[in-house]
C-alpha cells in the first residue's frame, strides 16, 4: 500500500529525492517516517513527519542534509537527501503510523517494499 521510488546510484556529495506514495489511503491522516537498512545492520530511523506536517525529526547522522516534506495534493511524502555519503548506502523504507510519531520501528503500521540507495564513486 506504500510505494517508495527515487533510489539509485549516486556519487558522494550528490543528491536524491525519495518519494513515498499511497494508493489506497490518504497519507495526511498518518505520521510518516523513513527508515533505512544497510547490509548486515539493523533497520534504523532516518526521519519522520507528523500528521499535519508541523513537526519533523531527524537522526543525528542526517541532520542538516536530509529534509522530509509532504505534498497533500499528490498524496506523497518526500525525503530530499543532499550531500550524500557512502555510509548513507542502504535500502530506504517509508512507513505510516495512525497513532504514533517518532523513529521507533514498532510504532508503524504500514510499510513499503523499499528503494535501494547506493552512494559510491
Amino acid at each position: 500500500q506504500l510505494v517508495e521510488s527515487g533510489g539509485g546510484l549516486v556519487q558522494p556529495g550528490g543528491s536524491l529525492r525519495l518519494s513515498c506514495a499511497a494508493s489506497k489511503f490518504t497519507l495526511d491522516y498518518y505520521a510518516i517516517a523513513w527508515f533505512r537498512q544497510a547490509p548486515g545492520k539493523e533497520r534504523e530511523g532516518v526521519s519522520c513527519i507528523s500528521i499535519n506536517g508541523g513537526r519533523t525529526n531527524y537522526a543525528d547522522s542526517v541532520k542538516g542534509r536530509f529534509t522530509i516534506s509532504r505534498d497533500s495534493a499528490k498524496n506523497t511524502v518526500f525525503l530530499q537527501m543532499n550531500s550524500l555519503k557512502p555510509e548513507d548506502t542502504a535500502v530506504y523504507y517509508c512507513a505510516a503510523s495512525f497513532a504514533k510519531y517518532g523513529l521507533g520501528i514498532y510504532d508503524y503500521d504500514y510499510w513499503g517494499q523499499g528503494t535501494p540507495v547506493t552512494v559510491s564513486s
